[in-house]
C-alpha cells in the first residue's frame, strides 16, 4: 500500500488560516510577505499540536510559492481528507524529500498509528527523525518489532539510531544480531557501522570517555572517528556543552589546536614527513604554521602522497570562490586515504558538518570568523562594536602570527570541566588502534551530546 513513486494529482489549493494559532498566523503573514524559509521555520513550533489538515494547507500554499509541485500536490490530498493514510504517507515523504522532515513527522506518526505493522511509513518516519536529529524517538519507533525487522535496513537503523542517540548497551546488542549484508550496497554501510561500534568499544574498555551526554570528545570519536582537541571554555552549563556557537576565532586557538594535533600524532605513533597545503587561503596559512611548529616541510596537496598531514582551516572553505574546481576535487579526493595520511580540520562545523570528516578537529562552532579575516571590536565606552577590514597581510606573515601565538588555554568561565592535556592523550592513545580507518566520509548526525544553536 505504502511505496515511493511519483505521484501526479493537481488540485486547487485552499489558501487563508482555518486553525486558530498565532504560529501559523504568523506562516500565513511570512508568506503574505513572500517569506517562504520563514513560514516554514515558524511552523516548527506547532506541527504537531495543529491540525493536520491546516499544517498542509500552510504547506502546500508554501510548496506553490516555491514551485515545488510534488509537495503542493500532496498537500492538497491531505487538506481534502486529512485522515486519508495514503495522503498523509504521499505528504510525510514529499516533505522528507524537500527538506522539511519536521512537518512530516506528524503525518507520518499517524500512518504509523492506524497502520502498525505497514514497514514503508515506519521506514519513512525513522529518516525524518533521523533528518531532525531525534534518533531516541527513532529507537523507540523500531524496538517494538525488533523480533521481526529485516536485518537490512531495518536492525541497521535501531542500531545507528541506538548508537547515535547514546544507547550503547542496546546497540552492541543489536549489533551482534545483524547479518553481514548480502546485497553489495549495504556493504559499505555495515563497515561504517562496525568501524563505529569498534571505535566505541576502543574507549570504553580504557575508560578514556564515559560516552554519556555530556562527553562531546567521546561521542565525536565514536560517531565520526575524529579526535577533538579543544572544548570550548564557554557555556558549558548554558548549554553548550564544549562546543561554540558563533566564533570569532584567535591566532592563539590555531596555535593551541596544532599543539593538540601534535599530541595526537605523538600518542598514536604517527610520524608523517610533510605538511601538505590545501588551495584555500585559510589552510594554507594553517598549514604553514603547522609546518612550522611541527619541523616539516610545506609541500602542494597531492592525493597520492603518502604519510603526510593534510592541514584545512575550514574544509568549507574549499567550497567558496577562491579555488572551487581545485578544492572540489581536493574534496573528493580526501574521502579516501592514502596510507599514512592524517587530515586536520581546525574549525569544522557542527550544524552543518563538511563533506569529508577530518580526522583531527581543532573545535566545532556552527559559524566562525578566521583571525585575519573581518573582525568585530567592542568601542572603549561600550556603545557598540566596529567591523575591521580583513587582514591582508601575505600568508606567510599570518602563519608567523600563530607561531608566536601563546599555546595556553583559555580559562573561560569556570563552568566547563577541566581539559588538560594529560587528559585528551590518555584519550588518543585508547583511541589510536582504531584511529585513521576507513574512508572519511561525511557524518550528519548530532550525536547524544545537545549544544544550543542558532536558528
Amino acid at each position: 500500500m505504502f511505496s515511493r513513486r511519483n505521484r501526479r494529482t493537481p488540485s486547487a489549493q485552499p489558501a487563508g488560516p482555518v486553525f486558530d494559532s498565532a504560529e501559523v498566523a504568523e506562516a500565513w503573514a511570512r508568506l503574505d510577505a513572500g517569506d517562504v524559509p520563514g513560514a516554514l521555520r515558524t511552523l516548527r513550533d506547532c506541527a504537531e499540536s495543529a491540525p493536520l489538515g491546516e499544517i498542509a494547507r500552510v504547506t502546500g500554499r508554501a510548496a506553490q510559492a516555491a514551485g515545488f509541485d510534488d509537495l503542493r500536490e500532496a498537500a492538497a490530498k491531505v487538506v481534502g481528507d486529512p485522515q486519508d493514510g495514503r495522503a498523509l504517507y504521499d505528504f510525510g515523504y514529499a516533505c522528507v524529500e524537500r527538506g522539511v522532515a519536521h512537518l512530516a513527522i506528524p503525518a507520518l506518526r499517524e500512518v504509523v498509528r492506524t497502520h502498525p505493522e505497514a514497514v514503508g511509513p515506519r521506514r519513512e518516519l525513522v529518516s525524518a527523525y533521523e533528518d531532525q536529529d531525534r534518533h531516541g524517538e527513532a529507537v523507540d519507533l523500531l524496538l517494538p518489532h525488533e523480533d521481526d525487522l529485516d536485518d537490512w535496513p531495518d536492525r541497521y537503523l535501531l542500531v545507528f539510531d541506538a548508537v547515535t542517540s547514546g544507547r550503547l548497551d542496546l546497540a552492541e546488542q543489536q549489533f551482534a544480531k545483524l547479518a553481514a549484508p548480502s546485497e553489495e550496497m549495504w556493504q559499505p554501510v555495515h563497515a561504517r557501522l562496525a568501524r563505529v561500534m569498534a571505535r566505541a568499544a576502543a574507549v570504553r574498555a580504557t575508560g578514556a570517555a564515559p560516552l554519556d551526554h555530556d562527553d562531546l570528545r567521546g561521542w565525536q570519536y565514536v560517531l565520526r572517528g575524529s579526535l577533538l582537541g579543544h572544548l570550548s571554555p564557554y557555556g558549558f552549563d548554558a548549554g553548550m556543552r564544549g562546543r561554540y556557537a558563533y566564533l570569532q576565532d584567535s591566532y592563539a586557538a590555531c596555535r593551541a589546536g596544532i599543539e593538540r594535533l601534535r599530541l595526537a600524532l605523538e600518542a598514536s605513533g604517527q610520524r608523517p614527513t610533510t605538511v601538505s597545503l590545501l588551495p584555500d587561503r585559510g589552510s594554507r596559512i594553517l598549514g604553514l604554521a603547522a609546518a612550522e611548529l611541527l619541523g616539516l616541510p610545506a609541500v602542494p596537496f597531492e592525493p597520492e602522497r603518502e604519510a603526510t598531514l593534510v592541514v584545512a582551516y575550514d574544509l568549507k572553505e574549499l567550497l567558496e570562490p577562491e579555488a572551487p574546481d581545485a578544492g572540489v576535487e581536493a574534496l573528493r579526493a580526501l574521502t579516501a586515504r592514502a596510507p599514512g595520511q592524517v587530515l586536520h580540520e581546525h574549525a569544522s562545523c557542527w550544524t552543518d558538518t563538511p563533506p569529508v570528516t577530518a580526522d583531527s578537529v581543532g573545535l566545532l562552532a556552527q559559524a566562525v570568523t578566521p583571525p585575519w579575516g573581518e573582525q568585530l571590536q567592542g568601542r572603549p565606552d561600550g556603545s557598540g562594536a566596529d567591523r575591521l577590514p580583513a587582514d591582508p597581510r601575505s600568508e606567510a606573515e599570518l602563519a608567523a602570527e600563530i607561531v608566536a601565538a601563546s599555546p595556553e588555554p583559555d580559562p573561560g568561565d569556570d563552568t566547563t570541566p577541566p581539559d588538560p592535556d594529560p587528559a585528551f592523550t590518555t584519550f588518543a592513545t585508547a583511541a589510536a588502534a582504531t584511529w585513521l580507518q576507513g574512508p572519511r566520509d561525511r557524518v550528519r548526525a548530532m550525536g547524544p551530546v545537545p549544544s544550543s544553536r542558532f536558528t
